[in-house]
């Protein structure tokens, strides 16, 4: 089984508690129509198990099938400077059809980020060795598509579908806690 061979890191843009007893890393790119359908599933797996998962969004363009997928990477990184990287990768999300120059700079005003800083950051690709890094520690992982998901650690190789990955996620809940209330004097 392969497994993610760089552990969550304050380096990772988390929703939830990066100490949960369950993390979901997900290798992405926001302009692969699989990872667009993708978000929807996570985010109603997310919604159905609550606060005991913490989910990560890794980058992953794969800029041979997909032109924009990387610029559209260095504009969520830009908004996570901001502190907006969610608003920005839902928003890409939503939009995976628009995702020129310009509708990233209409994105950015959309959600109130300093537009300057914005594109500046774009400009100079300041956030490409991040991206990089994450591409980097992907393939590290045996990631060789997107999107790519791996539960506490493991690949995880079932489908993605929310019910799917609620029934993966509660079971590694169920697990977490057995073996915690084993361990508990």
């Amino acid at each position: 089984m392969k497994t993610l061979t760089e552990p969550l890191s304050p380096h990772d843009h988390v929703l939830g508690d990066p100490l949960a007893p369950v993390n979901l890393v997900e290798y992405g790119d926001f302009e692969c129509p699989f990872c667009g359908r993708a978000r929807r599933e996570v985010d109603e797996a997310l919604r159905r198990v609550g606060a005991d998962v913490c989910f990560a969004f890794r980058h992953f363009p794969i800029a041979r099938l997909h032109p924009h997928a990387l610029f559209a990477a260095q504009a969520a990184e830009a908004a996570g400077m901001q502190d907006r990287f969610w608003e920005m990768h839902a928003t890409l999300f939503d939009h995976q059809d628009a995702l020129e120059p310009g509708d990233l700079l209409a994105y950015a005003r959309s959600i109130g980020l300093d537009i300057h800083r914005f594109a500046e950051e774009l400009r100079s690709g300041v956030h490409l060795p991040r991206i990089e890094h994450d591409i980097e520690t992907g393939i590290e992982s045996g990631v060789n598509g997107t999107p790519a998901f791996f539960l506490n650690g493991r690949r995880h190789e079932r489908g993605w579908d929310a019910d799917t990955l609620t029934e993966a996620l509660r079971a590694a809940l169920g697990r977490k806690r057995s073996f915690l209330g084993r361990i508990a004097p």
